[in-house]
């Protein structure tokens, strides 16, 4: 048994892994935003309560939003901002008494996807967790790039590619910029764009099953959201060639991204085909923990 913990934004969840990928345990509980103490307490509690069920102690990878600086040892580029600049990695290590394993939330997810879900069998796997955030994963050959300033992948803080009239210089950014991928692709983003077109205030879930009846508001919104999410992965996939895009997070359960976000994105791809698969994750909000529990089992590649 190996456990995994994927520390999210709005849940952190926890599940103990065997060595044949089967989830024999499986904690989730809403995160103590904006309180660090409450943070760590939170994931040791989740660990050791597992330890307790299952009799003794097991290698333990955590998934975090953003990624430990090669640096300083603190945590940067988090959503969760609460973490920016905290030594969680050290913490969780002198509280749990062990070494840990740590690599940022998407980085696992795709890892899961590419060992033996939607990705099975594919040399490079760009995983992408549009949810609270938008993050990004490169997996090669079943390793996981980090790259030497621990940042591949972080394609939601690059700018909306060939911006349309109105998108620029765009939303406000919690890094600092404005115009970022993660400021239109997030969960919350669609349902802030559909109210600015329409003056309603609906989630994303309630947009999409309005589109699917054929409400032409809702349809629109969504035909947006698309339009942009293909020139976001169309950037990703000039620079990566990658031969799978798995998605993951809220936003990956809307169906019609599956269908619309590949028809468009060849007229961004620099090349005559595009041969890149879109797919849904086959261990949908699981993925993030399993990749996770998994990190004993790779070395990274840099």
């Amino acid at each position: 048994m190996r456990i995994g913990v994927d520390l999210g934004g709005t849940k952190i969840e926890a599940i103990a892994l065997a060595d044949d990928g089967r989830v024999a345990r499986r904690r989730r509980i809403p995160t103590p935003r904006d309180d660090y103490a409450a943070t760590l307490a939170a994931v040791a509690g989740l660990v050791e309560g597992l330890e307790r069920e299952l009799g003794g102690r097991a290698p333990v990878g955590i998934g975090t939003p953003g990624a430990v600086s090669p640096a300083t040892g603190l945590m940067k580029n988090a959503n969760s901002v609460w973490l920016n600049d905290r030594p969680l990695a050290a913490d969780l290590e002198r509280r749990l008494g062990r070494r840990l394993r740590f690599a940022n939330d998407a980085n696992c997810f795709a890892l899961s996807e590419a060992r033996d879900g939607a990705a099975a069998g594919a040399r490079a796997v760009f995983g992408v967790i549009v949810g609270t955030g938008t993050g990004g994963g490169l997996v090669v050959d079943g390793r996981i790039w980090t790259g030497p300033n621990a940042i591949a992948g972080e394609w939601g803080h690059n700018p909306l590619p060939w911006p349309r009239d109105g998108e620029w210089p765009g939303p406000a950014c919690y890094c600092g910029r404005t115009g970022c991928i993660e400021t239109f692709l997030a969960g919350p983003a669609l349902a802030r764009d559909h109210r600015a077109a329409t003056g309603e205030a609906l989630d994303a879930v309630e947009i999409a099953a309005r589109a699917g009846r054929g409400e032409p508001a809702a349809e629109a919104s969504l035909a947006r959201y698309a339009e942009r999410m293909a020139r976001g992965l169309a950037s990703v996939i000039n620079l990566l060639d990658p031969e799978v895009v798995v998605l993951g997070g809220g936003m990956s359960n809307l169906a019609q991204l599956y269908e619309a976000v590949p028809r468009l994105w060849g007229r961004h791809v620099f090349s005559d085909h595009v041969a890149t698969r879109l797919v849904p994750p086959a261990h949908g909000d699981a993925s993030g923990a399993r990749g996770a529990a998994w990190l004993w089992d790779v070395d990274e590649a840099r």
